[in-house]
Parts: C-alpha cells; sequence; structure tokens
C-alpha cells in the first residue's frame, strides 16, 4: 500500500504547477455572497425558526429546507439570487431532519419518535411544483439524512435511532439500533419501495448500536455511511443492499490547537490518537470521498479528511481549519476544550471543469472552499485551500448548485434576542469575493496566526496605510494591534502586550477600592494579574506619535449610591484611560492612568467609555448611554473631557436619537473621533442587528463656545448640537457583503483624505457568527 506520506509529497510537487490565488470563474474561483435569508421571513418575526438541511428544485431556482422547530418543509425562491424571496412552508407530522431532491419530487426524513426507545419516522415525498405531499412511506425508526442517486434510481435513508445523552453515561450502546433504508424509485411515487440493511455487528466499537450518521450516493451506486460514535464508514451497494466495504475512520495527531479554555486563542498545545468519528460525507470521484470529522464521544478531530480506495486517507487537513479560523478572527475560544471550530458539513460540487470541496465549520460559522486538482498518485484529488466564507450561525447544509453557478448554506440557530436569526445564506461564483476584510499574519518564525477578535476601537498615527485596534475584555490579556491597510484584505502584522511594570495602575486601583467599600466585587488584582498584564475592556484607542496610545477601558457592573448590586451586573471596575508606550520587544507599557470621578463612580451604569481621543492636552471620551443613577436624562449620553494639566473632569451631553427598532432595545455612542478645528465625529448605534437594525449612523458635532463643567453642576451640561454625517443603513454600507447588519459598530478612524474606516465587534464568536466588516467610507470628511 502506497502511504500518505508519499501520496502527500508527490501532491505537493504537483501543486507547484497550480495557481495559488483565486481568479476569474473560468480558471478557479472565488464564490462571494450575495444575499442571507431570514427564514423567519416564511413565517413570522417573533417565530423562533430553524433551517437545518437544504437542497434546490425546479433549476436551481428554487430552495427547499428543513425547519425542525417548526415542523415545517420550508421554500425560498432563487430566480434572483441576490434578492431572495419567501415561498411558504409546508407543515409536515413531526421534526424534519433533513431533505433531497429527485426531479420534481422533494424527499423529506421526519422524525415522529414518541422518544428514544419508541422511534419512528417517515420519508415524505413533495410535489416542488404543486407543494403538496403526495406520499408517505413509513421508515420504522428515527431518520437522519436521506440521499438520492445521481441517476435517480434510489435514495437511502439513514435511521439514525440516536442515544439519548442524558441517559446514563451518554454513550452507547443503547437500543434501538440504527439501520439504512434503501428506496427503489421506480415510476411514480405510488410505486416506490422500500429495503433495509441492517448495520448491527458492522462496526467494532458498539457492535449492537451502529447509530449511522450520514449519507451520499456514488455514480456507481454506492452509498457511504458514517457512524459517527462508532468511528466507522460503511459502503453499500444499492442494488442488492450488499456492504461491500467498512473500515474504522482512524484516528488524527494534531499540533498547535488550543485546548485550553482560558480566556485567551493559544493555539500551543496538540492531541494524539483522536478518532475522526467524522459526521457528513461526500464523494468527490468514483472512486474518493470526503469526511467531515466533526468527532463526538471522543473530543473533537477538528478538520476533516478525503479518502481513496481501501480505506486510505489521502490527505488530513491537521491544525489547518482551526488556524484559517484564527487567522480570520473566527476562532470560537470557548469551544477550546471540546471540539474547537467542529467541522460538521461537507459538500462536493463539479462547477464546468473545476471541482469544489465545501467544508462547513459549526462553531466558526464559516465555510472553507477547497479546489480540488490531481494528485500524481493515480490523479486522486488533493484540496487546494481557496478561500473562507462568513455564514450565520451553526452552519448545518451545504449545499452546491454547479448549473447556476451557486451555492447554499443554511444555518439552523436563531436567537433574536442576541441578534442573530436562522438562515440561508447564498453565494455566487463571480470572480471576486468579498471576505475576510481583515486577516492576521503569522506570528515571527512559526506558522502559527496572530489571534484576534471581538476588535473594538480604531486609530491612526498619521500613516494611512497603518492603522492600530484593540479587543475588549472577551479575552485576558489586553493588546493593541497593529494592522496594514495597504493590503487586501487589511492584515494584523503585530500585537503589543499591555503590561503594568511599575504598577501605575495597580496602585491607582488599590487607593480607589479603598473609596468603595461596598463592592466586594471589585479586586484591583483581578485587573493588573501577578504577570503585569491586565485585563481591561478596552473599547478606544487614541494614537500619538513615537507608538505611544491612549486607551479607554469600559467600567463593569452598577453602582447605586457607592453599592454594588450582586443580583444586577456586580461592580467589578471603574472607567479607566490608560497610557502605553511600545517599548522594544512590543511590549506595551502603562506610563499613566486615570479614572473616571469617585462622585460619578458611585453611580456607574456598566454602560461607560467607548471611545477615546486627544486633543492637545485634552482628552475626550464617549460614554456609551445615559448614566440616570448619577442625574443624566435618559436621552443623552456624557462626552466627558480630560485636562492632563489640571488632573480635572468636566461634561457636556450629546443628545441621543430615540430607538425605533420592532425589536425595542437602545441606542448609544460607541467611538468619538477628532477631525480637526473643534469638530468631533461619533458612531450612534442601536443595539439590533439584521433586518431589526434601524440605527447605525455617523454624526459630528462641535464644541465651538461650549464650556465643559465639572461632575458638580450634574445635570445641568451643556448639550452638544449634533450633524448626521451618514445613515450606514440607508447608504448601503452593508449591503455590498451580503450578510445582516452587524449589531456592533465599535471603531472607527478618519484617515488623512477624509476616507472613514469602521470595524463592528464580532464578540468573540460568542453567540454571534464571528464575523468582522472592516468597512471603509470614501471622503466622508474632506
Amino acid at each position: 500500500m502506497i502511504s500518505i506520506l508519499t501520496i502527500a509529497m508527490a501532491a505537493s510537487a504537483c501543486l507547484a504547477t497550480v495557481p495559488k490565488s483565486p481568479g476569474t470563474p473560468q480558471d478557479g474561483g472565488p464564490f462571494r455572497r450575495v444575499a442571507t435569508f431570514p427564514v423567519f421571513q416564511n413565517t413570522s418575526v417573533d417565530v423562533e425558526t430553524s433551517a437545518e438541511i437544504v437542497t434546490s428544485a425546479m433549476g436551481g431556482t428554487l430552495l427547499i429546507y428543513t425547519d425542525s422547530l417548526t415542523d415545517n418543509i420550508g421554500f425560498v425562491d432563487i430566480t434572483d439570487p441576490a434578492n431572495p424571496l419567501p415561498g411558504g412552508v409546508l407543515a409536515v407530522a413531526g421534526e424534519p431532519t433533513s431533505i433531497t431532491v429527485r426531479g420534481n419530487y422533494a424527499l423529506a426524513c421526519v422524525n415522529t419518535s414518541a422518544d428514544f426507545v419508541n422511534t419512528s419516522g417517515e420519508l415524505v415525498v413533495i410535489d416542488v411544483v404543486t407543494r403538496t405531499i403526495v406520499r408517505t412511506l413509513p421508515l420504522g425508526g428515527q431518520p437522519d439524512a436521506v440521499a438520492v442517486s445521481p441517476d435517480g434510481q434510489y435514495a437511502a435513508v439513514v435511521i439514525e435511532n440516536q442515544r439519548d445523552e442524558d441517559l446514563g453515561d451518554g454513550k452507547p450502546p443503547q437500543a434501538p439500533p440504527g439501520f439504512v433504508v434503501i428506496v427503489d424509485l421506480v415510476g411514480p411515487p405510488a410505486n416506490w419501495s422500500t429495503r433495509n440493511v441492517s448495520l448491527v455487528g458492522v462496526p467494532i466499537l458498539f457492535p449492537e448500536d451502529p447509530e449511522p450518521e450520514f449519507v451520499d450516493i456514488s455514480v456507481d451506486n454506492i452509498a457511504a455511511v458514517t457512524l459517527q460514535e462508532n468511528n466507522h464508514i460503511v459502503l453499500i451497494r444499492l442494488a442488492d443492499g450488499a456492504i461491500v466495504q467498512d473500515h474504522t475512520a482512524g484516528t488524527v495527531d494534531l499540533d498547535l490547537i488550543d485546548t485550553n479554555e482560558n480566556d485567551l486563542i493559544e493555539q500551543d498545545s496538540s492531541l494524539s490518537g483522536i478518532p475522526r468519528e467524522p459526521d457528513a460525507i461526500a464523494w468527490t470521484s468514483p472512486f474518493t470521498f470526503a469526511t467531515a470529522d466533526e468527532g463526538d464521544l471522543f473530543g473533537g478531530s477538528r478538520g476533516f479528511t478525503t479518502w481513496g480506495p481501501w480505506a486510505t486517507p489521502l490527505f488530513e487537513s491537521g491544525n489547518t481549519v482551526e488556524h484559517v479560523a484564527a487567522r480570520i478572527g473566527h476562532y470560537p475560544e470557548s469551544r477550546s476544550e471540546n471540539k474547537g471550530s467542529e467541522v460538521e458539513g461537507i459538500e462536493f460540487g463539479h462547477y464546468g471543469n473545476l471541482r469544489f470541496l465545501f467544508v462547513g465549520s459549526e462553531r466558526s460559522n464559516v465555510v472553507l472552499v477547497y479546489q480540488l486538482v490531481p494528485s500524481p498518485m493515480f490523479g486522486a484529488p488533493f484540496p487546494l485551500f481557496r478561500q473562507v466564507l462568513p455564514t450565520g450561525v451553526a452552519p448545518e447544509g451545504l449545499h452546491a448548485i454547479p448549473e447556476r453557478d451557486l451555492f447554499v448554506v443554511a444555518c439552523e440557530a436563531d436567537a433574536r434576542a442576541d441578534k442573530y436569526r436562522a438562515s440561508i445564506v447564498i453565494y455566487s461564483r463571480t470572480g471576486e469575493t468579498t471576505y475576510p476584510t481583515i486577516l492576521s499574519a503569522s506570528r515571527p518564525g512559526t506558522k502559527v496566526p496572530i489571534p484576534w477578535a471581538a476588535l473594538s476601537g480604531l486609530a491612526t498615527q498619521g500613516d494611512d496605510d497603518t492603522v492600530f485596534t484593540v479587543h475588549d475584555n472577551y479575552y485576558r490579556k489586553s493588546r493593541i494591534y497593529e494592522v496594514d491597510r495597504a493590503s487586501k484584505p487589511a492584515r494584523i502584522t503585530q500585537d503589543f502586550v499591555i503590561v503594568d511594570t511599575d504598577q501605575r495602575l495597580l496602585n491607582l486601583l488599590e487607593r480607589f477600592k479603598y473609596q468603595l467599600p461596598g463592592t466586594p466585587g471589585f479586586v484591583p488584582s483581578d485587573i493588573v494579574a501577578a504577570d503585569g498584564t491586565v485585563n481591561l475592556d478596552l473599547e478606544g484607542i487614541a494614537a500619538l506619535p513615537d507608538e505611544v496610545f491612549w486607551l479607554a477601558s469600559e467600567g463593569t457592573g452598577n453602582l447605586v449610591n457607592g453599592v454594588s448590586n450582586p443580583g444586577n451586573q456586580p461592580f467589578r471596575s471603574p472607567n479607566i484611560l490608560v497610557k502605553v508606550q511600545v517599548g522594544a520587544g512590543g511590549v506595551a507599557t502603562i506610563v499613566d492612568a486615570v479614572i473616571a470621578p469617585l462622585a460619578l463612580t458611585l453611580n456607574q451604569f456598566r454602560f461607560g467609555f467607548e471611545g477615546v481621543t486627544v486633543v492637545g492636552d485634552q482628552i475626550y471620551v464617549a460614554f456609551q448611554r445615559a448614566w440616570t443613577a448619577a442625574g443624566d436624562p435618559s436621552n443623552r449620553a456624557r462626552i466627558g473631557r480630560f485636562d492632563l494639566q489640571s488632573r480635572r473632569w468636566g461634561f457636556a451631553y450629546y443628545p441621543l436619537d430615540t430607538p425605533t427598532s420592532p425589536n425595542g432595545g437602545w441606542v448609544g455612542l460607541s467611538e468619538l473621533t477628532y477631525l480637526g478645528g473643534n469638530r468631533f465625529a461619533v458612531i450612534e448605534r442601536d443595539d439590533q442587528g439584521g433586518t431589526d437594525a434601524r440605527i447605525k449612523r455617523i454624526s459630528s458635532f462641535s464644541i465651538d463656545g461650549v464650556t465643559f463643567v465639572g461632575q458638580s453642576q450634574s445635570p445641568n451640561f451643556p448639550v452638544l448640537s449634533k450633524q448626521l454625517e451618514i445613515d450606514l443603513i440607508a447608504a448601503g454600507s452593508y449591503g455590498p457583503t451580503g450578510g445582516p447588519i452587524p449589531e456592533k459598530q465599535e471603531g472607527m478612524t478618519v484617515l488623512s483624505d477624509g476616507t472613514v474606516l469602521i470595524v463592528n465587534d464580532n464578540d468573540g464568536v460568542d453567540d454571534s457568527s464571528g464575523e468582522t466588516q472592516l468597512i471603509e467610507i470614501d471622503n466622508l470628511f474632506p
């Protein structure tokens, strides 16, 4: 048998002649997101929905998806892919789990089980023209996946009969066992018949409980079936139901990955002998297939594998999926001790003369696109990484539509309160790509990317090609990122860890703590760690010459008359300004620190410092929202000014817009930028995303004739007069990306020619798609 190493070396030699960058649709890609369809549009905005598996019919102009939360099959008209239209829903008598199409008929798996022991299910046949049910075939168990053979002769249904994960230790074996149903698609649906294929005794780990997961069918009518928890793959000849091959999926060794959930992305760990436990499977040629190695019982194998004849792994992705996710800000740190990026979906598509493999990461919320090119060894397909596509939250179903140069993804998670909805995302192979807009370089001397996410403020130091940003308190060890804007996409080239070497900040916090005895959750050593690194909630950054920065850290928690309420956002930190100097070795040392006035902090509201900018000896900060307990009117946020000479604070009010979202919420400030003279710009936004978003604006104000006054004069501060500069929603600033409007436009800076840069906070990929958009608006402030 030829070794994997031999194949890999030969393939690498072959790839020397293959183009390594995306080109036009004729020579290799790429795909671009053109639309996102929230599936609640087929029901109601107030209904929690899901889009788990998606397929297409009618020449690729109609999408059909499963909605397990509403027990519906949904339809979407994509005659114009960039403008998908709701096509309504069809109720089925149970939970739809999978769907595929044969001609004008959709075949939907429907779970009608009473519980994990009393299992049942149906194959519901739907006429896609009339959108009516024309036949229901009993399946004898709980179905989980269905596929139709390329020639339309057969369907194969996986009857998982999944285990109860809350029973005992949640592991197999648990009766009843799963099996495969072959459907002979002879004539009209009324003539279709079924045959069962037993898998009992086939897998090695749990022979009495095969628990099959996914199926795909080759051009030779061989069904490839994954037995995920058994770490096994079975090949079934559909003509007679014979098992022609079965084998273990084997194990992988992983290096340079993150296995520690410690609020840091540190890809420096290893795992050995991790079973692949494949979920989705897709044939890539008559003799080769690929598996999405999600893992389950035994951890996460975090990648995918392509397979050749004789159960030979041809390609193992290793740590590359994890590194791609970290490089583009999509790595889910909160899943590091589980399955990491969790590769779950895989799909193959033959687009003209080009073959693409799509790999879906459920937790990173991306699809990685590979072009399959022939290696010297028997022409076996070798995956050449092309690009990464952003999705909604929890991409589950991947579906290629080569006849229309389209690709679609069904994303099942839905949480209006968290500002994301279940959706179907549509991509077109257009010859240009729009994502990512920012990524990171590798650390010097390594292949490990500089990890990042949860970006907030933006700033420049006079060089328009270099900008700086920070992350908020989703991660520990606060740092500054240097970004090469001249690269397309922009590239993070360095990160500077902030340290309190001389304990300037720690001493200041400890003195402040003595004045707040009613705050047991305020522990200065939690903010400044023993190693001198700091854990701040950085929301704003201002850049001065010679690599000097002022940073704004938002306070954590609420106070009422100096007392923390543990049940309602307990007080853990005041609002802080720190000055840092970047020195040798790329370390940013704190050289000055300022805390918001005690008289104000006694009634702190957790929506505090957001943006910061420096004008001479004056530091200006924007408060996100009104501090009503401190006397602020509910529709006014503070602009604070700290005089570095007198060390005194002064304040004025910025008038906030009124919330207009149908989902309620609030409006506040996210950034403050100096424009020159006496003018400043702010980001004013609501706390809504997607179709609920209404207010995403850049406004300006002048301080001509404005006297900033001290805290003692609250609430009689002067009120600034604002001017709308651009409505980001009305201007279509997010339209070209084809995605939902992000909730948190957090950072903004203005370049020398008046071009504005904006970046959104992706919340560390937690209850978020993880998408980061770095947007340029030309000549807004010429």
